[in-house]
């Protein structure tokens, strides 16, 4: 045997299929699909337009950043080459909205008035790549909150820099904002008082409800069978089976009231489930102590149990948070207001980017309120 064939050279092993997936998708996306379009109005459809062909070197810094991350998923599985592949993918999304703000800036140059520049199917799909690379990054790295909130804020304060220099001025995204801020503030606002004024009554009225069907029960088939049966009524439909009883009792059919009221029946349902679970799955033997050290049922209900269980209360939490932040956009066709509007003013006139100035936020209001429960529940389990 001599010393040439002795000495091999070790095999490439893939390591992270979910990286190097998502590195495919991107790739193919970007490929295949227009990074952004170019339309003559706010009404007609654009003409896609490639990554190459207007990003400049935006477009070579996204196909390195995804080259470097495709490296390493081969690269043995360490916490640091984790590390360092969730700070590649918040670059890359970070150089996503970079590449795009310099895309429709190159594409603006010489285009008419009434032309919209918008963001294509290619952007879209290479953001929430980077994205979830940067999620599988920080969990396969065993990340903690500050490490996640810091990745999370350094991504924000990027694309809010960005916004502030103006580099995104000319999406019609943008455009679309700054014809309507003045109320985009203001929509805002309203829709998280719809939110909190929702989520504060059903927290109210799920936690005692949940605390009754685990101490009694016969009853606990009853009463979840009821909220699942409004979990059942379509959003919609429910917002107008109220329109009527609400005016005939002088509350209003048209606005925030028929909307609220519609938000908290379909909150309890998670509110109550999850503290009949998270009570009822508490060891025994933990309250009998407890009692046996002369501690009251008040006393143990909230000194042991309900931190014991906070866990899952915050999981429901965070389910009633998320379902009613996107339930409060539908709300807006009963006059309610908040970021909804945006959306079906945006359908009625055809303009996807005045349909995206309301779902964006809204998107990232339900995923701000996600991650905060996140990161409370993970400090309960500690």
């Amino acid at each position: 045997m001599t010393a040439a064939s002795a000495i091999r050279a070790p095999a490439l092993r893939l390591h992270n299929q979910v990286v190097l997936a998502l590195v495919a998708v991107a790739a193919l996306a970007i490929l295949a699909c227009g990074f952004v379009s170019l339309a003559p109005n706010r009404l007609l459809s654009g003409k896609p337009v490639m990554l190459w062909q207007a990003a400049g070197a935006g477009g070579a810094t996204v196909g390195a950043l995804l080259l470097a991350l495709a490296a390493l998923a081969f690269a043995p599985p360490k916490r640091a080459v984790h590390a360092v592949a969730t700070i590649l993918a918040a670059l890359l999304s970070v150089t996503a909205l970079y590449a795009a703000g310099d895309a429709a800036r190159r594409l603006g140059v010489g285009a008419p008035h009434l032309a919209r520049i918008s963001l294509g199917a290619g952007f879209w799909v290479l953001l929430g790549a980077a994205a979830l690379a940067t999620v599988d990054g920080l969990q396969r790295a065993g990340a903690g909150p500050v490490p996640r909130l810091s990745i999370v804020l350094a991504v924000a304060a990027a694309a809010v820099l960005l916004g502030e220099a103006g580099w995104f001025d000319a999406l019609s995204l943008a455009r679309e904002y700054h014809n309507r801020n003045a109320v985009f503030a203001a929509a805002i606002i309203r829709h998280i008082e719809l939110v909190v004024g929702s989520v504060l009554p059903a927290i109210a009225i799920g936690v005692p409800l949940g605390l009754f069907a685990l101490r009694r029960a016969g009853w606990r088939g009853p009463v979840f069978a009821t909220l699942n049966l409004l979990q059942t009524i379509p959003s919609i439909a429910l917002f107008a089976l109220l329109i009527a009883p609400l005016s005939a009792l002088g509350l209003g059919g048209i606005g925030p009231a028929p909307a609220v009221i519609a938000l908290v029946l379909y909150a309890l349902l998670p509110v109550a489930r999850n503290t009949t679970v998270g009570l009822g799955g508490i060891d025994p033997a933990v309250s009998d102590a407890a009692r046996g050290m002369g501690m009251t049922r008040r006393q143990i209900l909230w000194r042991i149990e309900v931190p014991l269980a906070a866990p899952v209360l915050l999981a429901g939490l965070r389910i009633v948070m998320v379902q009613t932040i996107g339930l409060a956009v539908v709300a807006a066709l009963i006059g309610a207001g908040g970021l909804g509007s945006f959306v079906f003013e945006g359908l009625g006139e055809d303009a996807a980017d005045l349909v995206l100035l309301g779902a964006l936020p809204a998107i990232g209001l339900a995923l701000t309120a996600d991650f905060a429960l996140q990161l409370v529940a993970a400090a309960f389990r500690r």
